[in-house]
């Protein structure tokens, strides 16, 4: 594959750059062998949520989305813990990084690519990862969907990103490993590199990725500065 020329490398957060089933995991002596259906039915409804609220108009910040997704799990699952919400949000604070996450951002800023993370996440829930994860100086940029107040897909969100970089569309590399976060930004014009993670097949959806990546240290090979 011919290296593609980008100027700029924008990271979605939850899933991509921050293990969003970390949290679950975390409270593994209390949730047991409901640590599984918890980290996934709580994230099922985050992202259920910020899609109809965009649809009704009906606007909050992630972190209330968050807060309402795990109450509808934790009813659903029938795990009545109070003190285990609170432990479960606090830790949603402090995800843990993938492996190869600080290395890849280390190597594209001394390669001199601008970085940044376009994210659903509030500024709060945004800046506690990123110190949490000690990135704050491997990152250009956090940007939170607050800024437009709206949540991704929504074209806003990406034009918000081209405005703060100062750069078109087609000079950036946007990574996500979710798969609807990746085709809106193709069909919006960046330039695509699909994080699959999760071994999801590809969407039915406008837009078409430029690559296919099973981990982020595969990007600085695919990309070089143009």
């Amino acid at each position: 594959m011919t290296r593609i020329p980008v100027k700029a490398c924008v990271f979605d957060a939850y899933g991509t750059l921050f293990d969003f089933a970390s949290a679950a995991a975390g409270c593994r002596d209390v949730l047991g062998d409901k640590t599984a259906a918890v980290t996934t039915l709580w994230r099922d409804k985050q992202l259920q949520y910020t899609w109809l609220r965009s649809m009704q108009g009906l606007h909050v910040d992630f972190w209330q989305v968050t807060g309402d997704a795990l109450d509808y799990t934790l009813d659903t699952l029938g795990i009545a813990e109070p003190a285990l919400r609170q432990r479960l949000m606090s830790l949603y604070l402090k995800l843990l990084t993938f492996p190869e996450v600080p290395g890849v951002l280390r190597k594209l800023k001394a390669d001199g690519y601008a970085t940044a993370i376009l994210s659903n996440g509030s500024p709060h829930m945004l800046t506690s990862a990123v110190e949490s994860a000690g990135l704050g100086d491997l990152l250009d940029h956090v940007i939170s969907v607050e800024e437009v107040g709206v949540f991704k897909p929504a074209g806003k969100v990406y034009q918000r990103c081209i405005d703060l970089l100062g750069v078109p569309a087609s000079s950036i590399a946007f990574q996500s490993s979710n798969s609807w976060d990746a085709w809106a930004a193709s069909a919006f014009g960046m330039r695509v590199f699909w994080c699959n993670r999760y071994g999801q097949r590809p969407e039915r959806l406008p837009g078409q990725p430029d690559a296919e990546l099973r981990s982020l240290a595969e990007l600085p090979g695919l990309i070089t500065r143009g």
